[in-house]
């Protein structure tokens, strides 16, 4: 598709008025993206991270509790503040093993400052539940995973992604901005839970077929520096061709 003006009269085929009306908004669990759409955001998205991708720690690894490790930290917390901890927090706790019988509070104390302080007591938890039910390993199996008190279907996602290098979808807010902004309208991506189910439902269909480690973190690595939360770089954007919300409307 190029880049010229439809005349007013004339008339789409009704599939492709039907999808892009849809755009307008979540109706249902799927949001109906045009296939040229799909494959350019998937070809410019992974040009976009070859080019453009954070070198971080935890993806020099495929170790599952590095990957969780790294997750769990991460969860309201900026990069820049992660990135010391998780190197000390390996050297103190290299395995499950280590980290579930260290003592709670240690680990607690260890933690500080990176705040939200139930996490280091969710950590401890599934490093426990992981030595009694896997000997100290994360299982593949997503419904096993998600039976972790602690482990979400977003942490799930990432561990299954980046540790197992699964196509597995992921939803987390940067996530969750992207998509909604480029395939769905101006707003805000929370919302109902059938929103929800369709963004992820977005999130699965659009991971190129064993791809899903480069295009996840690619989809993550925009979020958090090009299409970020307040003041979005869209003159920057490979995608402000077909996206939905270019250009950007913070009253919106």
């Amino acid at each position: 598709m190029d880049n010229r003006v439809e005349p007013r009269n004339q008339r789409r085929p009704p599939k492709q008025l039907q999808a892009v009306k849809a755009g307008r908004r979540i109706s249902g669990k799927e949001i109906p993206v045009l296939p040229s759409h799909k494959r350019r955001f998937r070809e410019r998205l992974l040009k976009w991270y070859a080019q453009h991708g954070r070198d971080l720690p935890w993806r020099r690894t495929s170790d599952p509790y590095h990957i969780l490790v790294s997750e769990i930290m991460l969860q309201q917390t900026q990069v820049d503040r992660v990135l010391p901890k998780y190197q000390e927090w390996l050297v103190k706790y290299p395995t499950m093993e280590e980290l579930a019988r260290a003592p709670l509070a240690e680990v607690q104390e260890t933690w500080y400052p990176l705040g939200y302080n139930i996490r280091p007591v969710r950590l401890h938890s599934i490093a426990c539940e992981s030595l009694v039910r896997y000997g100290g390993s994360l299982p593949r199996d997503p419904e096993q995973l998600l039976s972790f008190k602690g482990i979400g279907r977003y942490t799930a996602g990432a561990i299954r992604s980046f540790a197992f290098r699964e196509d597995a979808p992921i939803l987390d807010t940067n996530v969750r901005r992207v998509l909604h902004r480029v395939f769905v309208s101006q707003g805000q991506a929370k919302g109902l839970p059938k929103n929800q189910a369709a963004l992820w439902s977005l999130s699965r269909a659009l991971i190129p077929k064993g791809r899903g480690y480069d295009f996840n973190q690619a989809l993550m690595d925009f979020g958090a520096t090009v299409c970020t939360a307040r003041d979005p770089y869209c003159l920057l954007c490979p995608m402000r061709d077909f996206c939905k919300t270019y250009p950007f409307d913070p009253n919106a």
